[in-house]
């Protein structure tokens, strides 16, 4: 059994402060993935910091027009709280699809951000694992790799992110807002998380002292166009094969305004602002133009075998998100 000294924090400084100086503490707040981490013995954390009295459950509109969701606020209350079902129904969608009810009214919106892989070989112990204990290998990449990444792989993982709440959020353009011993940052949605590179053990950019304390929406949310799909193989309680948040302004049939992100195909959430200005802004609204942008979108994805069919599915669906996000939304 793993010994862990159990706090609760008063406030944020206090809470940064202890981490910082102790090692192997972890901050918990929903705990739905530390504590199965834990039992697993993938996390052994000397202290864990609980941060639920502090004041981060707050859902407000901020002076420029966008939503401030805080970071103790629950899947469940942020996927039904009326202003982001109204103005992101993107991101209310995503958070629907994710875990089961249960799980959506413990889970938090940093947990979410700070999900770990649910590839087997990461959970096992057993085996080898870079991203568990760096330099011991990656059997993922000849073995069971169904669920894993084609996309913004290393030779040291092909873990894929979990989260659908992160695929809206980065479609949408979302900044996590952090703090810590040095002080208060922002960080943009598509820098917080990271590509597993030489170090896949890292998974974003946050340092380990360091808190969320909430992510703000911009003030446009793709209220009218967007949609969420995600291909899993069981309709609930499943993680993304494939998922694609996609969100469109779209004004006398040409795209002025896109945010197109996936899930289930890399270590972040996978989304090309670029791409989207080249080749989506200013263009018809059409299946031409979907095509020539998920050509482009996943070029130089691979398959490591089990998942090779992932190479046919991701541009089918990310042509199915654009085509129902152009008409307002249909998920029939």
């Amino acid at each position: 059994m793993n010994n862990f000294e159990y706090i609760r924090a008063d406030d944020l400084s206090g809470a940064a402060r202890f981490v910082a100086s102790h090692g192997q503490a972890k901050f918990i707040g929903g705990g739905t993935n530390l504590v199965d981490l834990m039992k697993y013995a993938v996390e052994r954390p000397t202290a864990l910091v609980d941060l639920n009295r502090l004041k981060l459950r707050d859902i407000t509109v901020l002076p420029d027009g966008g939503v401030r969701i805080g970071a103790l606020v629950t899947n469940s209350d942020a996927a039904y709280s009326p202003v982001v079902s109204s103005r992101y129904p993107l991101l209310s969608r995503a958070i629907l699809a994710g875990a089961s009810a249960q799980l959506r009214n413990k889970a938090t919106t940093s947990g979410n951000l700070l999900q770990r892989t649910r590839c087997v070989y990461f959970y096992d112990t057993a085996v080898p694992c870079n991203k568990r204990e760096p330099g011991t290998g990656c059997p993922a990449k000849e073995g069971i790799n169904r669920s894993l990444a084609i996309l913004g792989t290393s030779v040291e993982c092909i873990a894929t992110h979990p989260s659908d709440m992160c695929v809206a959020m980065a479609a949408l353009g979302a900044v996590v807002q952090v703090t810590g011993p040095t002080g208060d940052r922002s960080i943009l949605f598509a820098d917080f998380h990271r590509l597993p590179g030489d170090h896949p053990e890292i998974d974003s950019t946050l340092a380990k002292d360091e808190i969320i304390t909430a992510v703000d929406l911009p003030a446009t949310g793709f209220a009218k166009n967007s949609a969420y799909i995600k291909v899993r193989d069981r309709q609930s309680y499943a993680f993304a094969l494939i998922s694609v948040a996609a969100g469109l302004e779209v004004v006398d049939g040409l795209i002025t305004k896109a945010g197109v992100a996936m899930g289930g195909v890399a270590h972040k959430p996978w989304r090309s602002a670029q791409l989207e200005q080249q080749l989506l802004v200013g263009k018809p609204a059409n299946r031409d133009t979907w095509h020539a942008f998920q050509s482009a979108l996943l070029a130089g994805a691979q398959g490591y075998g089990e998942n090779d069919f992932k190479l046919k599915l991701a541009p089918v669906t990310v042509v199915r998100a654009l085509e129902q996000a152009a008409h307002e939304g249909d998920q029939a």
